[in-house]
Order: structure tokens, then C-alpha cells, then sequence
């Protein structure tokens, strides 16, 4: 079988360098986390990702779909742990489904919304990574990126090997994860530190034309006190997409919670509740129009 083509975390012009990097092949990469389209494997500076086949995310989405509903039905909270922190369960349920998938007919599988959440996510893919490509190289909004001649790379787990054309930076951790941590450390005044820098980088986004409809803890990374987007997919630079998202966004009455910060800040309702005003006070639409480009609005060009 051949090798497995592998790319960045966050597709944008790459610094050519003659070689690749000797950490990512001396050893086995490991698996550093997984979404719906890519899988991530890492050295201890650099990552690399392999792309999902539309089998395996049509089996991740009727998977996830499926735990969903029911999740009140399995022992404590196992099923929401099986879908926010996917693990070796969950990967052996996909493979078993993806096994069903090949048995029985595919229009029993591909329905009419799994069909339209496949076509979402690859238009909002490729649209993300022009826009990654076009306005953020070179930025420290992302992690950095390096192109080399292809070489086979290890990683842990199936295929058991890759081959590689480019890498991207390594983050030190996800923004979510610097949540927790500093949560266990008692480091309270860190997080709305932290907190403050993830509203100063979106608006920097949105003072290039850009606005990240992924906005999640998980979908940011640090770098020493930088914070970086990770996955470059939920970007858009549509005013029509992001005056609806800032509705959905200014109906939101505890956004602490929304961004998964509920049970880190449960004792800390004074820093909940400032977080929430100071999160009202920039996520909406008089502050996102006023750093717009032009601040009418307009589209940035994607071309």
C-alpha cells in the first residue's frame, strides 16, 4: 500500500528549507490529537497531519451523531468523554462502523445531511486555507510552516507510516489545555490573562478581513505568549457569515460556558462574570465592523 499523503495543521506559504527537519525522522511520531477531517502527529517541535478519507469521516459523523443521543443512556458521563476527548474506544466504534459501511448499501449511510455537512466542511476547508494562504503567511497568527523534498515519516498507530512534504510549528499546548492547567494550579489571574490575549488575537484577525467561525478553546494554540489559530477552516471573510454568527454570538448569555470554561470557573463566578462581560463587550457586531477593513463591512478578496 502507499504511503499516506500528510500536511500542515494550518495551510499557508511555507519556508522552503532543503531537508527535513531529523527529529521527525529518527523516531515514531505520535499522535497528538484528531478532528472530523485530519489526524495530527508530532516530534517534539514539529507536527504533520494526515488527511481523513470521506469514509472515515462519514463514519466519525454517523458515530458522533449516534453517541449523542445516546449518551444519557451510557454509565456517567462516558459518552460526552467518548465525543470531546476522542480515544482508542472511540477509534475502534469508527473502524467497526466504517466496516458497515462497506457491507450495506451507501444510501443507507449517505443521507441528504451527511451529505450536506461533508460539502460544508470541505467548502469551508479549502475556502479557509486560500484565505490562510493569502493574508496570514508570514503572521504570527499561525504557527509557522516549512516545505522540504517529500520523505517517509513513522507515526503511532494505522497506516504506520506517512510521507511528508511539509510541517508546521508545534504549539505548546492548545488554549483549552493552558485553561486547565493553570486551573489546577490555582493560576486564576493567568487565565484572564490568557483570556484577554484570545481577544486581542481575534481582533487582530478581524483588522486583516478575517473572522474564525470555529472559535473554540481547542482551536487555538500557544507559543510561548503568543496565541495562534490551529486549524484555518472556520474562516471566513464574508460579512453575511459573520453578522450571523455575532447573532448567534450575542444571544450566548454565559459565553465562559459556551467555550467549554463552565466547571474551571464554577468557584470563580467574579471571574466568570467579567469574562462574559468583557467577551460581550468585544464579540459583537459594532466592534468587529469598526476593525473591519474599510469598517463597511465589505469581503476581503479571496483570490
Amino acid at each position: 500500500m502507499a504511503p499516506q499523503p500528510a500536511r500542515a495543521i494550518a495551510p499557508s506559504e511555507s519556508r522552503v528549507v532543503s531537508h527535513i527537519p531529523e527529529e521527525l525522522t529518527r523516531g515514531t511520531l505520535c499522535r497528538l490529537g484528531e478532528g472530523i477531517g485530519k489526524v495530527v502527529y508530532a516530534s517534539e517541535h514539529w507536527v504533520v497531519c494526515r488527511e481523513r478519507t470521506p469514509l472515515e469521516m462519514v463514519a466519525l459523523i454517523l458515530l458522533w451523531k449516534a453517541l449523542r443521543k445516546l449518551e444519557w443512556l451510557l454509565p456517567g458521563a462516558w459518552g460526552k468523554r467518548l465525543r470531546v476527548r476522542p480515544s482508542r474506544q472511540i477509534r475502534f466504534l469508527r473502524v467497526l462502523v466504517q466496516g458497515a459501511i462497506l457491507i450495506f448499501p451507501r444510501a443507507l449511510w449517505f443521507s441528504s445531511h451527511i451529505r450536506e455537512v461533508l460539502r460544508l466542511y470541505h467548502r469551508r476547508s479549502v475556502r479557509g486555507e486560500k484565505l490562510a494562504q493569502i493574508h496570514l503567511a508570514g503572521s504570527d497568527l499561525i504557527p509557522e510552516r516549512i516545505a522540504f523534498p517529500p520523505e517517509r515519516v513513522r507515526i503511532g498507530g494505522w497506516p504506520g507510516w506517512l510521507m511528508v512534504s511539509e510541517a508546521a510549528e508545534r504549539v505548546d499546548t492548545t488554549l483549552h489545555q493552558k485553561m486547565t492547567q493553570l486551573a489546577t494550579e490555582d493560576r486564576f489571574d493567568e487565565i484572564e490573562e490568557w483570556l484577554e490575549r484570545l481577544l486581542v488575537t481575534r481582533q487582530a484577525g478581524w483588522r486583516l478581513g478575517l473572522f474564525s467561525l470555529d472559535a473554540h478553546l481547542k482551536n487555538f494554540g500557544t507559543i510561548g505568549e503568543r496565541i495562534v489559530l490551529l486549524d484555518t477552516g472556520g474562516l471566513t471573510n464574508r460579512w453575511g457569515e459573520v453578522e450571523k454568527r455575532l447573532a448567534e454570538e450575542e444571544s450566548t448569555t454565559q459565553p465562559h460556558v459556551r467555550l467549554g470554561l463552565g466547571a474551571l470557573l464554577e468557584e470563580h463566578a467574579e471571574i466568570a462574570r467579567r469574562f462574559d462581560q468583557r467577551w460581550k463587550d468585544t464579540i459583537n457586531r459594532d466592534v468587529v465592523r469598526e476593525c473591519w477593513p474599510g469598517r463597511e463591512g465589505k469581503e476581503v478578496t479571496a483570490s
